[in-house]
């Protein structure tokens, strides 16, 4: 990667196109949760889920009109792994129980081939799916107020303030892209969208770890042209991390079965949206905020010698 180490782009220069471009993205992103919301799993919302396996493909129109006719209209069924495996979804309902609730619906998808085979079947009260929403948002919170603190403690809070508003980028605008395709949305994904956190915060760190020693190093230059060439050297890292780590997620999307499908896409969208806010957002963020040279110098104590913080 030789070439990348010797290029120096004006990415800094690119800034305010790169904020025009976060600006469209977020909206976007914020406007389908709050307008189409999140196509919440049985994880959050609670329910039954009975997965079967056919002896032949069968097609999902048939599957479904089977369980219409038993009174599951609002069943939500797809393929799991191969045209012979299904996954039902059916909605809680108060006066049926679980068991019996999964029961009629494996006897209805029997009416289509007797020899169906039953793989398994879940149940998640809508209580636990609450709890689960509630201390999935806090896990998130807590992770983004932890962040704030270590990055303010470590650098300078301009820098802490920077990572925050790049994470919180980063978060929303995975959720988003979950929101706007209407893609399920369960535990395995907030998992990866907390994944996501950690991915993009390790890039943020490299890439104002060279800021802060670049502020000392170099002496001519504006903060423009410090942050630019920081960002310039971290560029072949951050590109090649973020290269080699998608290649194992496409791997795990295409092949690695139905059931890490979400986490897979998550990751995916997660990673490249880091990888760009590492560039741009977190970068750009101190550059608004005012960070300067000043800001950066090693501290002199009164005896002479130098903190090295921040």
């Amino acid at each position: 990667m030789q070439i990348l180490k010797d290029v120096h782009l004006d990415l800094m220069g690119k800034r305010n196109i790169a904020l025009i471009f976060s600006a469209v993205l977020l909206l976007i992103a914020v406007g389908s949760i709050i307008v189409r919301g999140l196509n919440l799993g049985i994880d959050f919302t609670g329910g039954t889920l009975v997965e079967v396996g056919y002896p032949q493909a069968v097609e999902l129109p048939v599957v479904r009109e089977a369980l219409a006719k038993d009174g599951f209209d609002d069943a939500v069924i797809q393929h799991f792994g191969t045209s012979k495996d299904v996954l039902v979804r059916l909605a809680p309902r108060e006066d049926i129980e679980s068991a019996v609730l999964s029961d009629r619906a494996f006897s209805a998808m029997q009416g289509i081939d007797p020899q169906v085979d039953l793989r398994r079947v879940e149940f998640v009260g809508p209580q636990v799916g609450d709890e689960l929403t509630e201390d999935g948002g806090l896990a998130m919170l807590y992770a983004l107020i932890g962040i704030l603190i270590y990055v303010g403690l470590r650098f300078e809070y301009r820098f802490a303030v920077g990572s925050v508003i790049a994470l919180v980028h980063d978060v929303l605008i995975t959720i988003g892209f979950f929101s706007l395709f209407q893609v399920e949305f369960d535990l395995p994904v907030l998992a990866a969208v907390l994944a996501v956190i950690g991915y993009s915060l390790n890039d943020t760190i490299v890439v104002y770890d060279r800021i802060r020693e670049n502020f000392r190093k170099i002496r001519k230059g504006d903060a423009v042209d410090v942050i630019n060439t920081s960002v310039n050297q971290t560029l072949s890292r951050t590109l090649i991390t973020s290269g080699t780590t998608l290649l194992v997620l496409i791997a795990l999307f295409l092949f690695g079965g139905e059931i890490i499908h979400g986490f897979a896409l998550a990751l995916i969208v997660g990673v490249v949206i880091g990888t760009y806010s590492s560039i741009y957002v977190a970068s750009s963020s101190v550059i608004f905020m005012g960070v300067s040279r000043a800001d950066l110098m090693p501290v002199k104590k009164e005896d002479g010698t130098v903190d090295d913080m921040p």
